[in-house]
């Protein structure tokens, strides 16, 4: 779909939105439309120093583009701007947001969970985490070394202790490090993440909720990256045994602008159980009065929320049903292949050496050299080269140790080892790989 009709769509949805306000008296702003054109022309052009995100050649960070019908429904409810803090100020897409939130929970198997969107993970990471310190007040927190680092952050934030748990080899939570640190008995929740951001590595759910449970502490799942992967059929029978249990767990979040083709920013936290919200529980002298039902900003840490945001994820689950064997799910599959694929040219090829098997959509993999300094510096220049071709590509930075274990000759002269690394969020990937392996090969005999 071109970007004219885009326009031409949102158009006719928005002559539909203002025969709703057709009764009011007529009033129009003056605005000087010509300075608004020079504006934004400033602005297009601006805009045109970035990476192309859009485009399968952009194999680099968690860059997904949202999907037009997200995209137009997003801009449509900015004629509003509905605000959904309280029904005062987003009637309809306080309704709408609801829908998703139950939606969401029903794809985890949750029945009426408490939730709501939040700008993203962060934000959604950080109620979770918040209550689950109301809940177990004077109790650590812990998460995988290769868990997100705002969760060390956030446990700094509000003031509760956090511990990392070491990770094995293919970047899971050791399970025997994390039944040592249990038996301390000051453990209050433990944050198992099904998909890291560096490496997509899926934790062991099923153990890490049987440990938490021998010993009375809270389960919080963080798949705000990997989270629509459970309706995904491509899944290794390791990784499908965790998204299965993600409803045993105490709290939720997935970022619906990751893989659920949403705008920035829209994140999502749920909560099992409901109850939770009466740790929400505040006094305002000017709140909403219009409707005596429970309204969103009643179970937020934040007010103001951006409306648009539920609309466009609204309209996006209207076209894109979240069910396993759907046209969203078949989408994912293809993220999880097109990664497969990509490995296995990685893994035969003599320029590269492929880490762990990927387990969602990220391949991560070393540029051939003797120690962990020159095989750093050769990513670097992988990574340049191939961007001068056009093909984006991200670094990430681990430990030798963990490296070591697929290059077993390395000889360490520092600490970590930079490696290349490639998201593969978008189906078209899939048919792509063939082109990215071409230019990454070239790239690599520079």
């Amino acid at each position: 779909m071109n970007h004219s009709t885009e326009l031409t769509i949102l158009q006719q949805a928005l002559d539909t939105l203002a025969k709703g306000f057709g009764d009011l008296p007529n009033f129009n702003s003056d605005l000087d439309s010509d300075e608004i054109q020079k504006v934004l022309q400033q602005v297009a052009a601006r805009m045109q120093d970035n990476y192309p995100y859009e485009h399968p050649l952009y194999a680099g960070q968690m860059m997904k583009p949202p999907h037009a019908v997200a995209r137009i429904a997003y801009m449509l409810a900015l004629w509003v701007n509905p605000n959904n803090h309280a029904l005062d100020g987003g009637r309809a897409s306080s309704a709408m947001e609801k829908e998703c939130i139950q939606a969401i929970g029903a794809m985890f198997g949750l029945e009426n969970p408490l939730g709501h969107l939040c700008s993203g993970g962060t934000m959604a990471n950080l109620e979770a985490l918040w209550v689950a310190g109301r809940l177990s007040p004077g109790k650590k927190i812990v998460a995988s070394e290769q868990s997100h680092y705002t969760h060390r952050r956030i446990s700094d934030v509000l003031a509760i202790e956090f511990d990392a748990i070491p990770a094995n080899r293919a970047g899971h939570m050791d399970l025997s490090a994390l039944e040592s640190r249990l038996a301390k008995g000051d453990i209050g929740t433990i944050v198992a993440t099904l998909g890291t951001t560096g490496l997509g590595a899926v934790d062991p759910l099923p153990e890490i909720i049987e440990l938490a449970r021998q010993r009375d502490v809270r389960v919080h799942v963080d798949t705000a990256y990997g989270g629509y992967f459970t309706l995904a059929s491509e899944l290794s029978s390791a990784a499908r045994r965790s998204f299965d249990v993600i409803a045993e767990a105490d709290s939720i979040v997935i970022d619906p602008h990751k893989h659920g083709l949403q705008p920035y920013g829209c994140g999502c936290v749920l909560f099992k159980d409901a109850a939770v919200g009466a740790l929400y529980k505040h006094d305002s002298p000017y709140t909403y009065f219009s409707s005596a039902e429970l309204h969103l900003g009643e179970i937020s840490l934040e007010c103001s929320r951006p409306g648009a945001a539920a609309v466009a994820l609204w309209a996006t689950q209207q076209l894109f049903p979240m069910q396993s064997g759907g046209e969203f799910a078949l989408n994912l599959d293809h993220s999880l292949l097109a990664a497969r694929a990509l490995w296995e040219r990685v893994d035969q090829s003599d320029h590269f050496t492929a880490l762990m098997h990927p387990e969602l959509d990220i391949v991560v993999y070393a540029v051939a050299g003797t120690d962990a300094a020159s095989m750093s510096d050769r990513a670097s220049e992988v990574f340049e080269a191939a961007a001068g071709k056009d093909l984006h590509l991200a670094l990430i930075e681990l430990p030798v140790d963990m490296v070591r274990h697929y290059c077993p000759d390395l000889v360490e002269n520092r600490d970590t080892v930079r490696l290349l690394r490639s998201c593969l969020m978008k189906p078209e990937h899939l048919e792509w790989i063939d082109e990215i392996w071409k230019l990454l090969e070239d790239a690599a005999r520079k």
